[in-house]
This record gives structure tokens, C-alpha cells and sequence, in this order.
């Protein structure tokens, strides 16, 4: 049985990528804890995806977590601040 996948979004218009709906969620609900009531730089971002989906994760975490990043962004979910550098946040 083949698993369901989604196409995500991209901020800037491109093309976006198809993955798992279940990576989705899971990268998503990490990326949402990890930012929940805090700002962090992408590598901060990266680190705690990292620790957070150590164990039990198929696949590239960074490359995951910047395509569920930018979809999110798309979304209007998560924000990128003006500051240098530049953070991530809940909006």
C-alpha cells in the first residue's frame, strides 16, 4: 500500500514538494513545539528538529525540516522576523 502524500507550498511561489503525510505531521508538530513562546535562528531551528525527531525518523531531518519550514511559512503559521539574524516564530 502506497503512503498518502501531500505537495507543500513555498513562500516565494515555487514549486513545492511531495512527502508523506505522516513525515509531515510529525516534522510539523515538532516544528510547532520547538517554537512554541520562543524565537529561534534556522540553525537553533535545525538543532532542536534534530533532537526532537532523533530517534525513530527515516530520512534527512534537515532536509524535511526546511520543506515543512517553508510550507509553514506559506501557511502563515510560522514568521521570519526583519532581524539579522533572522529568527523564526509562531504567528
Amino acid at each position: 500500500m502506497k503512503d498518502e502524500t501531500i505537495l507543500t507550498r513555498h513562500p516565494a511561489g515555487k514549486q513545492g514538494k511531495r512527502i508523506t503525510k505522516d513525515k509531515y505531521g510529525v516534522v510539523k508538530r515538532a516544528m510547532l513545539s520547538a517554537l512554541r513562546n520562543r524565537e529561534l535562528t534556522h540553525t537553533e531551528l535545525m538543532r532542536a528538529l534534530g533532537r526532537k525527531l532523533k530517534s525513530g525518523f527515516e530520512g534527512n531531518v534537515n532536509w524535511y525540516g526546511e520543506t515543512v519550514k517553508l510550507d509553514l511559512e506559506a501557511r502563515r503559521v510560522v514568521e521570519r522576523t526583519e532581524t539579522k539574524p533572522q529568527r523564526y516564530r509562531l504567528r
